[in-house]
């Protein structure tokens, strides 16, 4: 009988998509209902936001000085073509949102936490598609309820 090799990418938790909040914050989703997520030009983040599936969970970052993931959303449409880019690569996910994260998980509690060493978000700084696992998710959920540092 052959052995099953589990593999990372099977196992997932969900997705993080990075925004600068001044560009479009957390706060503008939960007024708008919902968005389309574009303008991904990064060849890996690319890549992943390909693999999001409608119903997936994503946290919602906010980068520049705030350095948090900030809120949660659920993916409403599978990836599509960017209608608005003559790119042909460029795609585009519609999301909603969730819930906020009151408080954030700020970067600097996910730098202390060794189960985050070797996540995309602190390796690969430039990258605004991630994938999260599960017990990364869990973390982050237990981290949400903390108080921040």
């Amino acid at each position: 009988m052959a052995k099953r090799v589990a593999r990372k990418s099977q196992k997932l938790g969900g997705w993080l998509f990075k925004e600068e909040p001044s560009c479009y914050n957390y706060a503008q989703l939960e007024k708008d209902g919902s968005t389309l997520w574009a303008g991904v030009k990064n060849a890996l983040a690319r890549q992943h936001l390909r693999k999001v599936k409608i119903g997936d969970r994503v946290l919602y970052y906010h980068t520049g000085m705030e350095r948090a993931i900030v809120g949660e959303m659920r993916v409403e449409a599978n990836p599509t073509s960017d209608p608005n880019s003559d790119d042909p690569k460029a795609i585009v996910v519609k999301v909603v949102p969730v819930r906020r994260w009151n408080p954030p998980v700020t970067l600097k509690q996910i730098k202390v936490d060794p189960l985050f060493a070797d996540w995309d978000l602190l390796r690969i700084s430039r990258l605004s598609v991630m994938p999260v696992s599960p017990g990364q998710w869990r973390r982050l959920e237990e981290m949400s309820r903390e108080k921040a540092i």
